[in-house]
């Protein structure tokens, strides 16, 4: 049986606020685990590509990536990070498992889908949608920044730049290693569960919320941060076709059903 969670007022007059970006799949790891522990917060999403400028400001230069969480007057970037330092602070409903040895696999685990499953993932998604036009302009629509969402062309195009830049979006070699890394992180995935409900132990923990994130774009399940009913890239979907009935698929739309709030749920800015 789930928690029952309720929004925690923070004790300090310092309200968490998440710098994210709203289709990362590492953002939505920290939103979910926010979302998990209860904490009421503010979201910021400026443009992407000039997220890491706010990045490097926020942390004084340490990460430039998102997302970044504001806590107690810190700036914590990195999604891993984010995770401990909710279990610290939010210890109640927990991530981390009470045995020592669960907890030491669940954060092994959490290591070899955050390195292994969320770049190539990532890179993969960027490659396809660079070679569908017209559903990166749809993307551009749906998600980005207000201001931005009404100029999808011109938005859609600047995207596709930085995400060559940052993400080698347009290496058809890279795409393909991206591929066979999903694959073998699926076979991971898999191979790890057995016959079980989570991945370790008998309870939901920081390994499962962090393979269920990193793997929703292949997924898009309906509390994640893409509408279920939007296509994803031609290539993508061709992809994404044959492993539709995969058991590690099936599982990721079922903790997000058992386990994710609403990403709407915490408050926006």
């Amino acid at each position: 049986m789930l928690p029952q969670i309720g929004l925690i007022k923070p004790m300090s007059k310092d309200e968490p606020t998440l710098w994210q970006i709203d289709v990362s799949h590492f953002s939505e790891k920290a939103r979910w685990a926010l979302a998990w522990k209860g904490v009421e917060h503010r979201r910021r999403s400026p443009t992407p590509g000039a997220h890491m400028a706010v990045a490097l400001w926020l942390t004084r230069g340490a990460r430039y990536t998102f997302p970044v969480l504001r806590l107690d007057g810190r700036n914590i970037g990195d999604s891993t990070a984010i995770v401990a330092a909710l279990e610290e602070r939010f210890p109640e409903p927990p991530l981390y498992p009470v045995d020592t040895a669960e907890r030491r696999r669940a954060l092994e685990l959490e290591d070899y889908f955050d390195e292994e499953l969320g770049p190539a993932i990532r890179q993969l998604a960027w490659y396809e949608l660079g070679q569908d036009r017209e559903r990166f302009e749809a993307l551009m629509r749906q998600t980005a920044p207000a201001p931005l969402a009404r100029f999808a062309g011109p938005t859609a195009a600047y995207a596709r730049l930085y995400t060559k830049l940052r993400f080698r979006a347009s290496d058809a070699a890279e795409a393909e290693r991206s591929q066979a890394k999903v694959l073998a992180a699926l076979d991971r995935l898999e191979a790890e569960l057995g016959d079980g409900e989570y991945l370790v132990g008998e309870r939901f923990s920081v390994a499962d919320l962090t393979a269920a994130s990193l793997f929703y774009p292949l997924v898009r399940p309906p509390e994640g941060p893409i509408a279920a009913d939007e296509e994803g890239a031609k290539g993508f979907e061709a992809f994404r076709e044959p492993l539709r009935e995969r058991r590690g698929l099936a599982w990721v739309a079922e903790m997000f059903r058992r386990h994710r709030k609403p990403a709407q749920a915490a408050a926006a800015a």
